[in-house]
């Protein structure tokens, strides 16, 4: 019956019945790699909302096991049951950097995304407090004392890791890069001006806009919320990346499962309220499900070979 409700759900003949067919029959465990208070934690908790009022029979318990860059998580992803009521939140480009540099307990190929939902920009980021107005205060300051600066980001290996290096690279500056459990608390270190700045991401300055100075962003063109940021291109370097947020499942969940949380996703990230939730918080919307995850994935773990190789990790 449930295969046949889905045939006529590819028809889009009844969209209220096609997504009872794609809502889960259990509780959602959503599993969390960072702490409470970053943008995965934030984003989960916007797609927790959207998901009870589409599927209001279930619960959506967002649960937090982080550690090591979110590489205690995602060791222990093909643990947890593959009943499609387990999904876990997954990043790029943690879960290839990480495995590159060899100091965690799982490889890229144990990570089974279904849904690519959005990414954020990356972004360079000072306390509302520094002497540091704009970018070119931040060149000259880190020209002038070379390795004095530091700058907070998410974990070792990860996307804010990989922009400190590129940034460092790009601009002929050395500053240091300080890695935190997750944005939370860097946002502790940053706020209370315990750091320099951050390489951070979008989303970050515009969470705490009265508190921190962004001074340039990874866009193709300036940001709408924040139309006084410069984008690195304006800037002189061909620099449009961030970090892209998924769910993934244990590898033994079956396709017809995965097809049916991929879809799901679809639909919460095509809600009305998401899209708005989406656009004030700095996350760019994707739309990468199980049909496009095999070219997509290809690609992205091609480039992110090739960083890290510029960064020398696995060489140590």
């Amino acid at each position: 019956m449930r295969n046949t409700l889905m045939k006529i759900c590819l028809l889009a003949l009844f969209p209220a019945l096609c997504l009872a067919q794609i809502c889960p029959e259990k509780n959602l465990q959503y599993w969390q790699a960072f702490p409470p208070g970053g943008e995965s934690d934030l984003s989960a908790r916007h797609q927790q909302g959207v998901l009870k009022k589409k599927c209001g029979a279930i619960d959506t318990v967002v649960q937090y096991k982080a550690g090591a860059g979110g590489a205690l998580m995602w060791s222990q992803i093909n643990g947890l049951p593959a009943d499609g009521n387990n999904i876990v939140g997954i990043n790029l480009p943690h879960i290839v950097f990480q495995p590159i540099e060899g100091q965690v307990q799982y490889k890229t190929a144990d990570i089974s995304p279904v849904f690519w939902f959005h990414y954020t920009p990356d972004l360079l980021v000072v306390p509302a407090s520094s002497p540091i107005k704009n970018f070119a205060d931040f060149l000259a300051a880190a020209k002038k004392d070379p390795g004095k600066l530091s700058l907070g980001g998410s974990g070792l290996n990860s996307a804010n890791h990989a922009a400190h290096e590129r940034l460092n690279a790009a601009f002929g500056v050395t500053t240091i890069y300080v890695p935190f459990k997750g944005t939370g608390d860097m946002a502790t270190a940053v706020l209370g001006a315990q750091i320099d700045g951050a390489m951070s991401y979008a989303s970050f300055a515009l969470g705490n806009k009265t508190r921190v100075r962004p001074l340039a962003i990874a866009m193709d063109a300036r940001h709408p919320l924040m139309p006084e940021v410069p984008t690195f291109k304006e800037l002189g370097v061909n620099w449009v990346d961030g970090a892209y947020r998924g769910i993934g499942v244990p590898k033994a969940t079956p396709p017809e499962v995965r097809k049916r949380l991929s879809d799901l996703w679809a639909n919460l990230n095509n809600d009305p309220e998401m899209k708005e939730k989406a656009a004030a918080n700095g996350f760019e919307l994707v739309n990468i499900g199980v049909e496009q995850m095999d070219a997509f994935m290809k690609e992205r773990i091609a480039l992110y070979v090739e960083g890290a190789a510029r960064l020398g990790l696995g060489k140590k």
